[in-house]
């Protein structure tokens, strides 16, 4: 009877482990084999979009004036310095006064000889006029006494205007600031010989305020459509690149530069520059707010640039023509990839409607690619906003394709 008892255990065991196999095995082969993702997507939604245009440009002073001479000499005092804040009509500069003031005394003397002279013909004068009453003299001798007087009185003219001209070179000598400011540059140096023959030369340049700096920027000929003054802006230099600073824009100059036949246009911006933190001559990163939507939907930019391989549509294709998985949207999506409608003429559609509208792509209920047309609004390196087209809230997007798992883009 034991022996009876033990063969049924080990029989019901063995029946037991072959039944949790062959269970095993059934569950296993009704288990749906899950398709690896093939994309990857992004959810459409509502949010902010921000569009800028963004220029490289230089940090300059409002105002920044070339201080030069008029006259020629040597260097005698020097007075100013790099950095040194000015006031208006304050003496940077003085160059050798002995030639300046040896042309005054002798233009001076030019004018007492001149003053002598008019002296003595106006006397002469008046004594061939009383000789002329008398008959003593012929009219003729009175005329050129007249004339002597008329001399004279030229002459006296023409020295005062030596002795002005003589005056002016003295005061030109010394070199004053015309304005407030701070001295950014000097040229020169106490004992060199400044010489102002041909041209006049360069020896300081003061910059106004540096707390009122500009920027002056290159923008492309493609961007300046959206440009308007009073725009906003903000910037960063290499100096402090964990800070960004604001600007306005002041001024679009409207002079083009081409330089190898690329289209460039001059913008003007003021930037408040109380801390001084700015120089003149930093390079600046400028980013100008040429437009701003709140609240309106949206999608990754990505999504606009992404496009279904050769290999995909071919499968399409092939899914569609074999009555498996896919069904009529995927034929037709398939289609719309690789054909443009009979009736579509882009010759005779408008460059806002071409040049605005995109096909996107979004996973159906089958996570096929389906192709979907919008419309576009704003757009930035981020998001793009959605004016037109059949896309709502939630809609997923495919943005790149995942090749032998891993990401790669179309």
């Amino acid at each position: 009877m034991a022996f009876l008892t033990k063969k049924k255990i080990a029989l019901a065991i063995g029946l037991l482990v072959i039944g949790g196999v062959a269970a095993s095995y059934y569950s296993k082969s009704k288990t749906p084999v899950v398709e690896a993702p093939r994309f990857r997507t992004a959810a459409v939604d509502t949010g902010n979009i921000t569009q800028t245009v963004t220029a490289t440009g230089t940090i300059n002073p409002v105002a920044l004036i070339n201080i030069g001479s008029q006259v020629s000499g040597t260097v005698s005092e020097l007075k100013a310095d790099f950095n040194d804040h000015v006031s208006k009509g304050q003496v940077l500069l003085k160059l050798d006064p002995t030639i300046f003031n040896a042309q005054i005394r002798q233009a001076d003397a030019q004018l007492s000889s001149a003053k002598a002279s008019l002296r003595l013909a106006q006397a002469t004068y008046q004594r061939n006029q009383s000789l002329l009453a008398q008959n003593y003299l012929s009219p003729l001798a009175l005329d050129q006494s007249k004339r002597e007087v008329d001399v004279a009185q030229a002459n006296i003219q023409l020295a005062q205007a030596q002795l002005a001209r003589a005056q002016a070179d003295f005061d030109n000598s010394v070199i004053r600031s015309p304005i407030d400011g701070v001295i950014i540059k000097r040229t020169v140096d106490l004992g060199q010989t400044v010489a102002a023959s041909f041209t006049t030369p360069q020896l300081f340049q003061i910059a106004r305020d540096l707390t009122k700096m500009q920027i002056d920027t290159s923008v492309s000929e493609a961007d300046v459509g959206s440009l308007k003054e009073g725009q906003e802006a903000r910037f960063v230099v290499d100096a402090y690149p964990d800070k960004e600073f604001n600007a306005r824009m002041r001024q679009f100059r409207l002079a083009a530069n081409v330089v190898q036949n690329v289209v460039t246009y001059n913008v003007v911006l003021d930037v408040d520059n109380k801390d001084e933190l700015l120089k003149p001559g930093m390079t600046a990163q400028v980013r100008l707010l040429v437009g701003n939507r709140q609240n309106v939907l949206r999608v990754p930019t990505a999504a606009l640039r992404f496009r279904l391989s050769d290999e995909e549509i071919e499968k399409q294709k092939k899914q569609a023509a074999a009555g498996k998985s896919a069904s009529a949207s995927a034929s037709a999506t398939a289609t719309a990839a690789t054909e443009a409608p009979a009736d579509d003429d882009a010759s005779f559609r408008s460059k806002a409607d071409l040049a605005r509208s995109f096909r996107i792509y979004t996973l159906d209920a089958k996570n096929q690619p389906k192709a979907t047309d919008v419309k576009i609004g704003l757009s930035n390196f981020r998001y793009t906003e959605v004016v037109g087209g059949e896309l709502k809230k939630g809609d997923q997007v495919i943005t790149r394709a995942i090749v032998s798992g891993q990401e790669g883009g179309m």
